[in-house]
């Protein structure tokens, strides 16, 4: 009996102890700290498709956002339950996409877009901004011939490229010509710098409301589309790259046993373990 006593003791004992161990990971992932995966192009090229990058989630509590930085928060469309415990568990354990942005505006603030000389430009209480993070590079549009998704809206995207570069050698993605999506016999191609309807906006911050874009203008959805940030919803300063590979796929250590050799020339040394900025 006293053995019996002493195994079931010890299996209670570690129930507790794995509870407790999750209990604190939840909380440093909640309060601490996050891991992010870049799965669009919204903020080329400061941030590529494939890449995993550091949130620091304990200062924004402490600390006001600043201009130009970078920041994780909940998927703006997203629709919140009105009961408080379900929308306590959205909120912290399984709910909204995480989505990453730019700050522009904060609180109180004047927004306005405009067109000048055939380019998009913004003014921040009549100053206009001068955004040197903004993508410079076109983009291609190309199919998701290596990422079969049966449950993606789209079986296209859009990537940034350097049209003096062959597809094959680009620095960020490395392109297959077979993907590319033609119109009128010719690449389908957006140019920088041009204008959107969305780029044409006037508005007035709140005291908890942030204006946000993505450095890809052309390729972001953001604050053009579905209006200010409220702050509740930010979670995280985006602060450092840990890995960048040109892959779609969530699960790295899936692409590396499917691609055992190929896996290794999609990385991007030259952007892994560095600063956002």
């Amino acid at each position: 009996m006293l053995k019996r006593a002493s195994a079931w003791l010890d299996r209670q004992m570690l129930v507790v102890q794995l509870a407790v161990l999750v209990f604190i990971v939840f909380l440093i992932r909640t309060f601490l700290f996050g891991l992010y995966l870049v799965p669009t192009g919204s903020m080329e090229t400061t941030m590529l498709v494939g890449e995993r990058f550091f949130a620091d989630k304990l200062t924004p509590y402490i600390m006001p956002f600043k201009h130009g930085e970078i920041i994780a928060f909940d998927a703006p469309k997203y629709a919140y339950s009105s009961n408080s415990i379900k929308r306590t568990w959205q909120k912290y354990v399984w709910g909204p996409d995480n989505w990453t942005k730019r700050v522009i505006g904060l609180p109180g603030e004047h927004l306005q877009g405009t067109i000048e000389n055939g380019k998009p430009v913004i003014y921040r209480d009549g100053k206009k901004l001068d955004e040197p993070y903004l993508n410079k590079y076109p983009l291609i549009a190309l199919w998701k011939r290596d990422t079969p998704d049966a449950f993606a809206m789209r079986s296209w995207t859009w990537k940034s490229f350097d049209p003096n570069v062959p597809f094959d050698k680009q620095e960020q993605y490395k392109i297959d010509q077979n993907t590319i999506i033609q119109e009128g016999g010719s690449p389908n191609i957006l140019w920088p710098a041009t204008p959107l309807k969305t780029d044409i906006f006037d508005v007035h911050l709140g005291p908890d409301e942030y204006w946000v874009m993505g450095d890809n203008r052309l390729g972001s959805d953001d604050s053009r589309s579905w209006g200010p940030l409220k702050g509740e919803f930010i979670h995280g300063r985006i602060l450092f790259r840990i890995l960048s590979v040109d892959s779609q796929e969530g699960w790295l250590l899936w692409d590396m046993i499917r691609h055992p050799i190929a896996f290794w020339s999609k990385v991007r040394w030259n952007r892994c373990f560095s600063v956002v900025r």
